[in-house]
């Protein structure tokens, strides 16, 4: 199968040298000779897409139907995944977690998407026409170029019971079943660093609407005073309705972002997702499968990273397409 593939790249890649040559060397109609050049200006990037993007894809969706001794089994090692409980695991619930990877990835969508997403766009509002809102916005966005694993460790000092800022903040408060550590519990665990990534990730979605409140003139916001229409009108009939383009970047992006979370688990936890697993996420599933385990099984791997892929894609599908038609 893998032999099958490479001719067949093979057999394109020399095509495309001879249609280039071609041109290069003026042979055949104009019409053939601006192909050729297109072709050749296209081509290097065609190699990278195919030699790191389509080939990784094709080898990993390959492995997917083979067993940890490479025997074929075709949609086994996909039957085996969802069948798991580290993957899917609701009996008895609402019992404590784990829940398991697929549902963790489902929770940290439903939290982190709607509160990145609208506190990064009340601050786009908010430090709009600020004085020094640049300074307060380099500040926030600071997590945003922060790499995850960097901040996965900051959440070990964060959530620490007896030095971290925000348990020591509810036992001020009077909360005193929060301050503690949040690490250390399943029931909270999952929670905190769902809490910890809106902090890190806020700052794109501000920046990307603060860009996108330079388009609207200022002239509708102004005729809409004049009209006496409330703050909050004028909000969803005007600004959040223009704002649609960026609300399709963030939203995608997002979902994106929080479907391959990896780094922040990984480095706030362990490879098991911390206590119990009640962190555990699709992508540190399959780095457990591949990297971690004893023996490596790779075709459960390649079968978790497949599934995420289709995940990854249906939902930034269905998002474009729904916003556009809106």
């Amino acid at each position: 199968m893998r032999r099958l593939r490479i001719e067949g790249v093979t057999g394109l890649l020399r095509k495309l040298r001879d249609r280039v040559s071609g041109a290069l060397r003026g042979r055949g109609s104009p019409r053939a000779r601006k192909a050729g050049l297109r072709i050749a200006f296209f081509t290097p990037a065609l190699l990278l897409i195919m030699l790191f993007v389509a080939y990784p894809v094709l080898t990993t969706i390959g492995v997917s139907f083979f067993d940890a001794n490479g025997r074929f089994v075709g949609l086994g090692n996909y039957q085996q995944v969802l069948g798991s409980p580290d993957t899917i695991n609701l009996n008895g619930f609402p019992k404590p977690p784990p829940y398991g990877t697929l549902i963790n990835n489902a929770v940290w969508i439903a939290i982190h998407l709607p509160l990145s997403m609208f506190l990064g766009l009340w601050l786009a509002l908010v430090l709009r026409e600020v004085r020094g809102s640049s300074w307060v916005k380099t500040a926030i966005f600071i997590g945003m170029v922060t790499p995850l694993i960097i901040g996965g460790i900051m959440m070990l000092y964060i959530y620490d019971g007896s030095i971290g800022v925000v348990p020591r903040f509810f036992d001020a408060i009077g909360i005193h079943s929060l301050g503690v550590g949040w690490l250390q519990r399943p029931t909270t665990l999952l929670f905190g660093l769902i809490f910890g990534s809106v902090w890190l990730w806020t700052g794109f979605s501000m920046i990307v609407y603060s860009a996108g409140l330079t388009t609207i003139p200022k002239e509708y916001w102004e005729a809409a005073k004049i009209d006496g229409t409330p703050t909050f009108r004028t909000f969803t009939q005007i600004t959040f309705p223009l704002l649609k383009p960026m609300t399709i970047v963030v939203f995608t992006m997002s979902i994106l972002y929080e479907l391959k979370i990896f780094d922040l688990v990984y480095g706030a936890t362990n490879p098991q997702g911390g206590v119990g697993g009640a962190a555990d996420v699709l992508a540190l599933q399959m780095f457990r499968e591949a990297f971690v385990q004893l023996p490596a099984d790779y075709g459960t791997a390649a079968a978790v990273a497949t599934f995420l892929s289709l995940l990854t894609l249906t939902a930034t599908v269905m998002t474009i397409r729904y916003m556009v038609k809106r």
